[in-house]
């Protein structure tokens, strides 16, 4: 790492698909509590504290607070975790968030984690079912039946960065990044054009360049201001065009290229923004075309496909890199990105050991061969679905990956790990270890504090406003010598009247 390279924070939210086959009554909500409530993993069935959110605060100065009606989380079902990560019900689907990452490995190895604990989860919830019944739980982004669901992505930004210049820069960014950030999909929805086939789940139901809202009217540029740290500081990037990916490469590429775009913006090495003609309409056309020809318009006139977007945006990044540094990481992203965009050139499919929407066209591709299927033979979607299931026996991913079609960056046993212990560089690590060790004291929980009932008249609230605090090496020795959470709070009050 670079001398002075200042450290990303970031990590995801993902909401699985859910069903039970055999449920004539099937209710997504009831089942979604099940599949948390059933989790049976070091956790603690912690309130989610809303007093310090904002949801509906918008980065462009105006906006609802609280958030417009069918944009707040209930918060009922709530587990937090002893990684540090969230486990809930959020818009009637079972929702888990990372948590708080310092580089973009470490985020995708715990993207990874929140795969395993839905899949043990579901494990157990089916297990209290009917004999006849089984329940599904997808790693997707769409029903096939009009309806899509969130995979998104946080990055902590500095506040100084000028929020009009995120969104010039990154509109054109988020449109052409789609081609090593899709997992694909069988067929259009949302009123789009008919396709056979495109890259990526999410991009028919694009509505808006730039907006609050994130489940009605979706927006390339999502406004939500609500940075779960210090507001005056920082602000929380929260970017809702994305596909929930399987590939671990993939999601690697996904999270550190954007941090490391961002960084270039931050540190004023981009070049003039492209700016689209029409980006919404560039959105469902690119993702329409896996041959990756489709050319979209520029204001200037010109016209340009998603990979001559994405060779640009490189030619930047890389220079920024050569002057300012990057961690290891964002550099082994860096590489990543590199080839598969030289390989997409060259054939998409040669990329189907790496990305989801490749992987699954070649896969589908295969069967319609074999058994000679039109696009519109139902089997298809069956298919694209299964890929996505995290069963690890149904999924097609998972067969992938065990017949080596699909690399990995990680072992069994590092995520195996990242599912019970918490990042060592953020303040997850200490919510994370006073759960594990705390937990029956904790009263309620969000990213940036815990109320503890620690035996006195009023509730103690810890705050953690620094995402960057809270670490393993100035919490560790701390919470040692702290066997109770009252000895917590001692210590801690101790701690600040020196």
């Amino acid at each position: 790492m670079t001398e002075g390279f200042v450290p990303a924070v970031l990590g995801t939210e993902t909401e699985f698909g859910i069903t039970i086959r055999n449920q004539p009554d099937f209710n997504p909500v009831l089942a979604s509590s099940l599949v948390i409530n059933s989790y049976a993993g070091s956790s603690s069935r912690i309130a989610w504290s809303f007093d310090e959110e904002s949801p509906g605060r918008d980065a462009r100065g105006f906006g609802w607070d609280p958030a417009p009606p069918g944009e707040f989380e209930s918060g009922l079902v709530n587990v937090v975790l002893g990684n540090g990560a969230r486990f809930y019900v959020d818009h009637a689907h079972p929702e888990y968030s990372t948590p708080e990452c310092i580089d973009a490995r470490e985020a995708a190895l715990h993207d990874k984690a929140g795969e395993l604990v839905m899949a043990r989860a579901a494990g157990a919830a089916e297990m209290v079912l009917p004999t006849d019944q089984t329940l599904f739980v997808y790693k997707n982004n769409s029903d096939g039946k009009g309806n899509s669901y969130g995979s998104h992505e946080n990055y902590l930004v500095p506040r100084a960065v000028p929020f009009g210049d995120l969104v010039r820069h990154l509109t054109g960014f988020f449109v052409s990044r789609q081609i090593f950030t899709g997992a694909g999909k069988v067929g259009a929805e949302n009123g789009r054009p008919p396709a056979d086939y495109q890259i990526t789940q999410r991009a028919d139901f694009f509505e808006e360049e730039v907006g609050l809202e994130t489940t009605l009217k979706r927006p390339i540029i999502n406004t939500r201001d609500e940075p779960h740290a210090d507001p005056s500081r920082y602000r929380r990037l929260h970017v809702i065009i994305g596909d929930a990916n399987l590939s671990e490469v993939q999601t690697l590429m996904k999270l550190g290229v954007t941090s490391l775009m961002l960084a270039a913006i931050e540190a004023g090495t981009v070049g003039d923004p492209v700016i689209l003609a029409d980006p919404v309409d560039a959105v469902w056309r690119i993702s329409h075309d896996p041959t990756l020809r489709r050319t979209v318009r520029l204001t200037d006139g010109s016209e340009v496909t998603a990979l001559d977007l994405q060779w640009h945006y490189l030619e930047w990044i890389t220079k920024h890199v050569e002057s300012n540094g990057a961690d290891d990481a964002a550099r082994a992203s860096l590489e990543e990105w590199s080839a598969v965009l030289a390989d997409l050139e060259r054939d998409p499919v040669s990329t189907a050991d790496r990305l989801d929407w490749t992987a699954k066209l070649a896969m589908i591709e295969a069967y319609r061969e074999r058994d000679g299927l039109s696009w519109l033979d139902p089997k298809l979607r069956m298919l694209d679905l299964q890929y996505h299931d995290v069963h690890p026996v149904r999924s097609l991913y998972h067969r992938l990956v065990k017949s080596g079609r699909m690399r990995r960056l990680f072992t069994d046993d590092e995520v195996r790990r990242a599912a019970i212990e918490p990042p060592e560089g953020t303040r997850a690590w200490f919510r994370g270890r006073c759960v594990e060790k705390y937990g029956d004291a904790i009263v309620a929980a969000n990213w940036d504090s815990l109320v503890f009932d620690a035996g006195e008249d009023a509730l103690r609230r810890v705050p953690m406003m620094e995402p960057l605090r809270g670490t393993r090496a100035l919490t560790a020795d701390l919470l040692d010598r702290s066997p109770l959470a009252a000895d917590l709070i001692d210590a801690l009050e101790g701690d600040v009247r020196r």
